[in-house]
């Protein structure tokens, strides 16, 4: 038995779709399971912290996403789990500010689970395709999109992309005590995003470049401000900057890395109204 946390998320949710295609025993925690619109043969379960050894009966490996927390790794490990697969972060690399608040996150839990006893293999995606669905308020009203640094560079990553490593990290051996980088094939624009999105759903889209001082909530509106000026920064330092592009996926799943071409074609109707 494999259990998925964060099993609506993005991830989380291909995620469950590959193991249940697969024919694998799948538990999906959620906090509300008669929401979930999960496969039918996961079995969908409430995450509740008071009686977590009950989340992890008959199972031998996780998939943590950060947000469900380190408390459930002792339940894990009593309840015979074995192998935890982490979905991290990027950020955490030589070099890197280690007071940014995303940092300070995501290797907390890493730190967590290297002391947890369990076995673990660290999944460190950078940008996420699906970080241009905060775009899509905007596209579904009008053809401007507002936002800030049209010329930030990254090599956003398709989720599917970062469940398919996942699956294999749960199911193949070797995976054990292994970092895996991931990014997407190619770098992109913020102001090229848009107008891909803008083809991908048969319309011209512009991007309107904001200045960061004037980039408030309505931009960001699930953004606490000392973490909207914490990535602010980041996306600054994008400008013009090549990211990094690795072949993880190519080289964990055999198949390369999609575009984000790609994820936009699979995504329109997230943008049209």
């Amino acid at each position: 038995m494999i259990v998925v946390t964060g099993a609506t998320g993005n991830v989380g949710r291909a995620l469950v779709q590959r193991l249940v295609a697969d024919g694998r025993p799948v538990r999906a925690l959620t906090r509300d399971p008669q929401r979930a619109e999960l496969p039918a043969g996961a079995e969908v379960v409430r995450l509740q912290h008071d009686r977590p050894e009950a989340l992890f009966e008959g199972a031998t490996k996780l998939f943590l996403y950060i947000q469900a927390g380190t408390d459930l790794l002792a339940a894990a490990r009593a309840a015979g789990v074995r192998h935890v697969v982490l979905l991290s972060s990027g950020i955490i690399q030589d070099g890197a500010d280690e007071t940014h608040p995303i940092h300070v996150m995501h290797a907390t839990v890493e730190r967590a689970i290297r002391d947890s006893g369990l076995e673990w293999t660290f999944l460190r995606p950078n940008a996420f395709a699906t970080n241009a669905l905060h775009w899509a308020p905007q596209i579904r009203t009008g053809d401007t999109v507002r936002g800030v640094f049209a010329g930030g560079l990254s090599a956003p990553i398709h989720e599917d992309d970062i469940a398919a490593v996942a699956e294999r990290a749960l199911l193949d051996p070797g995976h054990e005590g292994a970092v895996h980088r991931l990014t997407g094939p190619e770098a992109i624009s913020n102001a090229d995003q848009i107008a891909t999105i803008g083809r991908a759903i048969g319309r011209h889209l512009d991007f309107v470049e904001v200045a960061p001082d004037q980039a408030g909530p309505e931009l960001f509106p699930h953004l606490p401000p000392q973490l909207r000026e914490s990535l602010l920064t980041s996306f600054a330092a994008t400008v013009g900057v090549p990211p990094e592009i690795t072949t993880t996926v190519e080289k964990i799943t055999g198949t390369p890395a999609r575009t984000f071409a790609t994820w936009a074609d699979d995504h329109t109707d997230d943008f049209r109204a």
